[in-house]
């Protein structure tokens, strides 16, 4: 089973906000997940962003493949997130 990391849109007619998700490549977009791994609403200012960067570094880590998306919104993620 291939496994990947993307967006699972939320949100009504012209007003979209996204889910990060962990979940079956053959998988509709919307459709069945595996984990919900966070959140993010491109049109609040500035755009929320909520992920557990942790978790996702451990699904990639179990060779997860994250989307193009993802991979910019976990390295925006990480660069935000307060240094232990």
């Amino acid at each position: 089973m291939a496994v990947h990391i993307r967006l699972r849109r939320t949100g009504t007619t012209r007003k979209p906000a996204y889910r990060v998700v962990v979940a079956d490549s053959r998988a509709a977009r919307d459709g069945k997940f595996i984990e919900v791994l966070g959140h993010y609403n491109p049109l609040t200012d500035p755009p929320t962003l909520k992920i557990a960067v942790d978790r996702a570094q451990e699904w990639i880590k179990k060779g997860a493949q994250p989307s193009n998306t993802v991979k910019n919104l976990l390295a925006r993620a990480a660069a935000a997130a307060p240094k232990a």
